[in-house]
C-alpha cells in the first residue's frame, strides 16, 4: 500500500521524505503550499489538527508531527531505531533534542533574521546565540560518535535538514559562540552523500 505524504519545502518536511527514501517505502507526494495557506484547508486539518506539515496517511492510520512520523516509519519497517533499551534510548534522546531544541531555536532565528518585518536586535541575538550553542553541543557529540546516537538513525534523519540549511549562516553570524567546529562539517558531508538524503531533500521539488 502506498503512503500519502503531505509536505512542503521545509526542514520538517524534508525529514519525512528522507526517511521514506531511507526505508524504501512507496509513497505519493501531496504538496501543501504553506505560502498559500493550504495547510488550513479543511481537508488537511482533518489529517493534521495543528495545520502544520508534514503528515502522512498509511491506510487507516494518519500521523502528524515529524518526530512521531519518523518513529512510526522506523517501527513499521524495523529500520533506523533500535529495539534495545539502551541503544533505543540514545536515539530517542537525540531525536527529542532536535524536536525540542534545534528545530524551535533555528526556526525562531530564521524568523527574526529573515522574515519578521521589524528587526529586533535582542530577539535576533538571542536566537542566533542559542542556535550556535546547540550546534556546538552537536559538534561535541559528533566528536565522540560517528553519528548522533552511534549508528545512523532517525536522530540523524531529523537533524540533518535543519543543520544543513543553517550551519553556514550560524557559523558566519556567531563564530564567537560556535567556536572551533571540527566534527559537524564531517557529519553534514557524510549524511548528505547518502542517496536517500539527496533524493529526499528535493521532495517536493523546490
Amino acid at each position: 500500500m502506498m503512503i500519502d505524504l503531505y509536505t512542503w519545502t521545509t526542514p520538517n518536511g524534508y525529514k519525512v521524505s528522507v526517511m521514506l527514501e531511507e526505508v524504501a517505502l512507496a509513497y505519493e507526494v501531496h504538496p501543501i503550499n504553506i505560502g498559500e495557506s493550504q495547510q488550513f484547508t479543511p481537508e488537511f486539518v482533518a489529517i493534521c489538527p495543528n495545520s502544520k506539515i508534514p503528515a502522512i496517511v498509511d491506510g487507516d492510520t494518519s500521523v502528524f508531527e515529524s518526530g512521531a512520523i519518523l518513529i512510526y516509519l522506523a517501527e513499521k519497517t524495523g529500520q533506523l531505531l533500535p529495539t534495545n533499551g539502551h541503544e533505543r534510548a540514545k536515539v530517542l534522546e537525540w531525536l527529542m533534542f532536535q524536536m525540542a531544541n534545534i528545530g524551535p531555536m533555528l526556526g525562531q532565528a530564521n524568523h527574526f533574521v529573515n522574515t519578521a518585518e521589524e528587526k529586533i536586535p535582542y530577539a535576533i541575538d538571542r536566537y542566533l546565540t542559542e542556535s550556535a550553542r546547540l550546534m556546538k553541543v552537536v559538534d561535541d557529540q559528533l566528536g565522540r560518535t560517528e553519528y548522533l546516537a552511534g549508528d545512523y538513525s532517525i536522530a540523524d534523519v531529523a537533524s540533518y535538514p535543519w543543520l544543513k540549511l543553517a550551519f553556514d549562516a550560524i557559523k558566519n553570524a556567531k563564530p564567537d559562540v560556535l567556536g572551533n567546529v571540527e566534527h559537524l562539517p564531517r557529519w553534514l558531508e557524510q549524511v548528505g552523500e547518502r542517496s536517500a538524503v539527496k533524493t529526499g531533500m528535493q521532495i517536493p521539488k523546490p
